[in-house]
């Protein structure tokens, strides 16, 4: 049988399938056995491989549990599916998906978690108008958006915590139809049992501790996680050194902040005067 070469440089697809055949190659396996493992074909196994058929979730996780590489190819399905997304975000919304403790600080816009369709469909329209992507990826950065709150919506959800700066409602998008929405969204959330909303005033002047938005996670082993997103750039830090001194921060943030009843009244009363 003759083996096709791989050449995982030509595109990232052809990267995650080169990556398959190394691991299974590893361990002695053939397709056949691996398919078996994965509960998928081998032709299926080898159309990946070779580039041919793109991978899915399913395929990347069951991949994963049968070759015991922890969310590795999890995290490559992710890079390949949004590669438009900033470097570090698809690992973080990985873990984003299995946090039970969600800490978010936001300026200038709705955080992704609580956006509506609509707002998230303006922000993306937005982008594509001023060439920064193109209508394919604007497409996708919507459904990746509800990929991620959908994940949230489980048996156990984990506490959400949003912090907004004062920003991120008095700037207008969409016009007034989209952002009554998107406000009704706001309160609907505030009101859940497992969630905390607070605005940060612009008149905490300095005692704001972050001029860049902050996403903190805290995992089931109580590890915490930090992701900090600039306009060109992403950045996930496990390093518990450097993200414990962010996750301080954070708590003085929200002691700084107005409290959630009186964030929610905040909102309703800046959208008076704006709409």
């Amino acid at each position: 049988m003759n083996i096709k070469e791989l050449n995982p440089d030509s595109s990232p697809q052809a990267a995650f399938g080169a990556l398959l055949r190394t691991h299974r190659e590893e361990r002695g396996w053939k397709q056949d056995y691996l398919g078996v493992e994965m509960e998928y074909s081998s032709t299926h196994i080898s159309s990946v491989e070779t580039g041919r058929k793109m991978p899915t979730l399913r395929f990347s996780r069951s991949a994963d549990r049968a070759l015991g590489t922890g969310d590795l190819f999890e995290r490559r399905w992710r890079e390949l599916k949004h590669g438009v997304l900033l470097e570090g975000f698809p690992e973080y919304a990985g873990l984003e998906g299995r946090a039970t403790e969600i800490r978010v600080f936001e300026i200038g816009i709705v955080p992704g978690l609580l956006q509506t369709p609509e707002y998230a469909r303006v922000l993306a329209d937005s982008a594509v108008e001023r060439g920064a992507i193109t209508p394919e990826q604007a497409t996708e950065r919507v459904s990746f958006l509800a990929e991620r709150q959908a994940a949230l919506e489980r048996s156990r959800p984990p506490m959400v915590f949003v912090v907004m700066d004062e920003s991120c409602v008095l700037r207008s998008v969409g016009g007034p139809e989209v952002m009554d929405a998107q406000i009704e969204r706001l309160i609907k959330f505030a009101a859940q049992p497992n969630t905390m909303l607070q605005v940060a005033p612009f008149s905490i002047g300095e005692r704001r501790p972050f001029d860049l938005p902050v996403y903190l996670l805290t995992l089931s082993d109580r590890s915490v996680s930090c992701y900090v997103e600039a306009q060109t750039q992403g950045r996930l830090d496990r390093e518990t050194t450097s993200v414990l001194p962010v996750l301080t921060a954070y708590h003085q943030l929200q002691a700084e902040s107005l409290s959630q009843a009186l964030s929610v009244a905040a909102i309703k009363q800046l959208r008076k005067g704006t709409s």
